[in-house]
């Protein structure tokens, strides 16, 4: 969720100008959002970006007949969170390093709400979530992909976690989310909003952690790091 602008060709093509004789960084991002990517940038932490190939409809689908039942916002968060991290962690480009996998929900009355991509879906949006305050569920799923080598110091580690924030929204004019919807921003985000851009003339309030609604928490990260007996220093740049 992020007005941040590179593309993530971008991303990966100024991390694959590095020297070839640099070592790589130790984790590798499972996201192609620009926002989790300036998170970490902004916070000193070194990593790679490299894009999951995963059908998010797909794994929800298979998740929701393997249970019999439906998901609840926060599980289906972190469902996604460890498919994209399981499959960029099967990838040849993750040997040795540690693979973090993040998803937003956005939970309103109970409703799980994901990306709205057509301007109508993000119009309805905004008219039930106005003057009301919902839930944004970012799920991590942290893999340690290092060999379990005592050299290596791989721990075999995966597991993962929810940031839940509360997000608080103005009651705003249908004027105002028009115009809104019509930048294009919302169409991407998790409930249609971005706190970190225009969205944020409509939000009151925020209870929890402001990184998770913009779509990874850095102490989340922290926390899940030490059952790879690693520390958050060790990844700063």
């Amino acid at each position: 969720m992020s007005t941040f602008d590179p593309s993530p060709l971008a991303i990966n093509a100024d991390l694959a100008a590095s020297s070839p004789d640099e070592e790589q960084p130790l984790l590798v991002l499972a996201s192609q959002s620009p926002g989790r990517a300036r998170i970490l940038a902004d916070a000193g932490i070194g990593f790679e970006a490299i894009v999951s190939d995963v059908d998010e409809d797909a794994a929800v689908a298979e998740a929701t007949e393997r249970l019999g039942g439906e998901l609840d916002s926060a599980s289906m968060a972190l469902l996604l969170a460890r498919t994209k991290a399981e499959a960029v962690a099967a990838l040849d480009a993750a040997d040795g390093a540690v693979v973090l996998g993040c998803d937003s929900v956005f939970e309103l009355d109970g409703v799980s709400y994901g990306k709205p991509y057509t301007p109508e879906v993000a119009i309805d949006r905004w008219r039930a979530m106005r003057g009301r305050t919902g839930v944004l569920h970012t799920g991590h799923w942290l893999v340690d992909n290092r060999s379990t080598d005592e050299d290596d110091g791989g721990t075999g580690a995966t597991l993962g976690a929810v940031a839940s924030t509360s997000v608080s929204f103005a009651d705003v004019a249908d004027e105002e989310i028009e115009a809104y919807v019509a930048t294009g921003e919302p169409l991407p985000c998790a409930g249609a909003f971005t706190i970190d851009g225009r969205g944020a003339a409509f939000i009151t309030g925020i209870d929890g952690d402001p990184h998770a609604v913009v779509g990874l928490s850095v102490n989340t990260l922290r926390a899940l790091l030490a059952s790879a007996e690693l520390s958050i220093t060790d990844l700063w740049d």
